[in-house]
């Protein structure tokens, strides 16, 4: 197995484990962190808060590197503009996610642990990603 592949591997087994471990996979949490007026549960900002420090940490401890241990160079985005696109695909994001409670993370992560609602879900959001990607061309 090559290293980025090993890499890649724990680096998203990792993720799955911490999203499950935070209840990340139920997506009554997510719905009750957006249900403000009601039944609020704050758990998913603190876990919001978490990934944030810890990817604020990991780019600071990245930035001091000359390259990547499983690539020849850094790849990042070309693109820095916020334009309709970015914020369509943002807005259909958000929307996606309150109304099930789930994006992709969290999707695979709850499909590894057997939740029902993942068996739905996941190929719904394999279907938008066929759509899309036929939309483009």
């Amino acid at each position: 197995m090559s290293r980025r592949l090993w890499a890649a591997g724990v680096a998203g087994g990792l993720f799955g484990a911490g999203l499950a471990l935070a209840g990340m996979t139920d997506p009554r949490r997510v719905l009750g962190f957006l249900d403000v007026a009601g039944d609020f549960d704050p758990t998913l900002a603190w876990v919001l808060a978490s990934a944030l420090l810890v990817s604020a940490l990991g780019q600071f401890w990245l930035r001091r590197r000359q390259r990547p241990w499983c690539a020849e160079r850094f790849e990042l985005p070309a693109a820095q503009a916020v334009d309709t696109r970015l914020l369509l695909g943002a807005a259909l994001f958000g929307v996606g996610w309150g109304w099930v409670g789930y994006c992709p993370g969290p999707a695979l992560a709850a499909l590894a642990v057997g939740a029902r609602e993942a068996l739905w879900f996941m190929p719904a959001m394999a279907a938008g990603f066929w759509l899309h990607d036929r939309w483009l061309r």
